[in-house]
C-alpha cells in the first residue's frame, strides 16, 4: 500500500484464513491487521479502539466473531484508565443497533433489527467522537449525539456515527471519509464539549435503561419470592430507573392567561434548536446535501457554492446545524458568520469586487446567507438605491437599518424578513406581512 494502511479482521469463515495472528500482524507492506480487539495509540495522541468481526453469542467466539467477553474486557480495559473520558475513534464492522434512534433517516436500514446491542453498550461505554463501521454496506452520516443528559451530567464531547458503503459500489455511495482530528488530549476542555446545534439524545441510553429495568425486575421477582414484604420497596424505588429527560417537552410552568404568577416561578428555559419537518438541502449532515459544491467547513458554519448561482464565485454561508435564519443564531455561530464575512470581503477585494449579502426568511427551511460578488466600481449608493428603487415598483418598504443597529433589534424570531447587508457594513431590512416575491434579491 502507499500509505500506512490498518484494517480490521474477518467477518465470516471464507475469510478467516487471511488473517493468520488473531492478535494482529502485518499482512503486507504498510497493511497492519490491528487484531480481534484492542486500543491503537498513535505517536501524536489519537487514541483509536477497534473490534473486529460479527456479534455471536457463542463463548469462545468463531474467529470471525466477537462475544460479550471480548466487549467486557475492552470496555474494562479503557474505563479503568484514571480520568477516562473517551476514545477519539471506534473502529467496528457491524453498526450498533438503534443507532437511528432521534436521528436523521438511516434510509434503508432498519437499526431496531440490523446492528449489534454489543457495539451499542461498547459505544456508549467509550463515547467515541468518531464511530466508523461499514458491514451494512451503506452510506449513512448520523446527526451528532451528546454523552451526557442535559441539567443532570457535567457536558461531555459529541459522538458522531459514521457508515461507509463497499468501496468502488456501483451506486457510487460514499466509501471514503476525510476529516482533520485533534487528539482528544490536546484539546482545550472547554473546546472539546461544545454542543452542535443539530446534536440529539443519546441513541443507546433509552435500550439500557431497559436492559437495566430488565435487569432490576428479575432481581425483584427473585427477593419477592423469599419475602412479600418488599414489595411495596420495589414499588417506590421503581420510578427512579424510569427518568428520561426530553428535550422536545416543555420544561417548567406555563404562565396563566390572567398575567399572574401561580406558585414558584420558573426560570425560562433556553430555546432548542429548530429541526426540519423533512428533508433539509443545507444541513451539512444530511445526505440532501450536495457536498462536491462545499468550499471550506468551520466548526459551526460552512461555505458553498450556489447551485444555481448567479455567477461562478457567488456562494452561500450555511449553519452546519439546522437554523431558521440570522436572528436564531447563538452567539458562537453568529461570531463564525462575521469571520467568514471578514474573510470574504478580502477575497472579493483582492480580485477587485465587492459582495453584496442578502437572507430572504420567507418560505425557506434553513438560514442561507447568499454572497454575490459585484465590479467594486458599483458604490455602496449606486447598490443601495438599486435595492430601493426595485423594492419601490413592487409597493415593497425596504428600509436602511441605523449603521450600528443589528438586525436582532429590528426583527423577531420567528418572523419572516427580506434583508440586505453591503460589505461597508450598510443594511436594508423589510418585514414581510403577506406576500414576497421569492427571486428579489436575485
Amino acid at each position: 500500500a502507499p500509505i500506512q494502511t490498518f484494517v480490521l479482521g474477518a467477518n465470516n469463515q471464507e475469510t478467516v484464513r487471511y488473517f493468520p495472528d488473531s492478535s494482529g500482524c502485518e499482512l503486507a507492506e504498510n497493511i497492519t491487521y490491528l487484531g480481534r480487539r484492542g486500543v491503537f495509540s498513535s505517536t501524536s495522541g489519537l487514541q483509536i479502539a477497534y473490534l473486529s468481526g460479527t456479534e455471536s453469542q457463542d463463548e469462545p467466539a468463531p474467529a470471525y466473531s466477537f462475544s460479550s467477553k471480548d466487549v467486557t474486557e475492552l470496555k474494562t480495559s479503557l474505563l479503568s484508565t484514571p480520568n477516562f473520558k473517551g476514545v477519539d475513534i471506534l473502529l467496528t464492522s457491524p453498526w450498533p443497533r438503534d443507532v437511528g434512534n432521534f436521528a436523521n433517516s438511516p434510509g434503508k436500514i432498519n437499526t431496531k433489527k440490523h446492528g449489534s446491542t454489543l457495539i451499542s453498550d461498547l459505544a456508549a461505554s467509550l463515547k467515541p467522537r468518531y464511530h466508523f463501521a461499514a458491514l451494512e454496506k451503506a452510506y449513512y452520516e448520523r446527526l451528532p449525539y451528546r454523552n451526557h443528559t442535559v441539567l443532570q451530567e457535567t457536558p461531555q464531547h459529541v459522538s458522531r456515527f459514521i457508515a461507509l458503503a463497499d468501496v468502488g459500489n456501483t451506486s457510487k455511495k460514499k466509501y471514503l471519509y476525510a476529516f482533520s482530528i485533534v487528539p482528544m488530549s490536546l484539546m482545550d476542555p472547554a473546546e472539546l464539549v461544545k454542543q452542535p446545534q443539530d446534536v440529539t439524545e443519546n441513541p443507546y441510553r433509552q435500550s439500557r435503561k431497559e436492559a437495566q429495568k430488565t435487569t432490576k425486575a428479575l432481581v425483584c421477582a427473585e427477593v419477592l419470592l423469599h419475602s412479600a414484604a418488599l414489595v411495596s420497596l420495589c414499588a417506590q424505588e421503581e420510578p427512579a430507573c424510569q427518568f428520561f429527560f426530553d428535550l422536545n417537552k416543555h420544561q417548567g410552568k406555563k404562565r396563566p392567561s390572567d398575567g399572574k404568577e401561580r406558585g414558584n416561578s420558573q426560570p425560562k428555559q433556553a430555546k432548542t434548536p429548530s429541526q426540519p419537518t423533512g428533508p433539509c438541502w443545507f444541513c451539512l449532515a444530511s445526505p440532501e446535501v450536495e457536498k462536491h459544491l462545499v468550499v471550506s467547513i468551520g466548526t459551526h458554519c460552512y461555505l458553498a457554492l450556489a447551485k444555481g448561482g448567479l455567477l461562478p464565485d457567488h456562494v452561500l454561508i450555511l449553519p452546519i446545524g439546522h437554523c431558521q435564519s440570522v436572528v436564531d443564531l447563538s452567539p458562537e455561530v453568529m461570531e463564525e458568520v462575521t469571520k467568514y464575512k471578514s474573510a470574504l470581503k478580502e477575497f472579493f477585494r483582492s480580485k477587485g469586487k465587492r459582495y453584496v449579502l442578502f437572507e430572504r426568511n420567507y418560505k425557506s427551511q434553513h438560514l442561507q446567507l447568499q454572497v454575490i460578488p459585484v465590479p467594486l466600481d458599483c458604490t455602496s449608493e449606486d447598490i443601495k438605491e438599486s435595492f430601493i428603487t426595485q423594492a419601490r415598483e413592487q409597493q415593497i418598504d425596504l428600509l436602511e437599518i441605523p449603521e450600528h443597529s443589528d438586525i436582532t433589534q429590528v426583527a423577531r424570531p420567528g418572523t419572516p424578513y427580506f434583508y440586505v447587508e453591503l460589505d461597508t457594513g450598510e443594511k436594508l431590512f423589510h418585514s414581510i406581512r403577506r406576500s414576497f416575491p421569492l427571486q428579489f434579491g436575485r
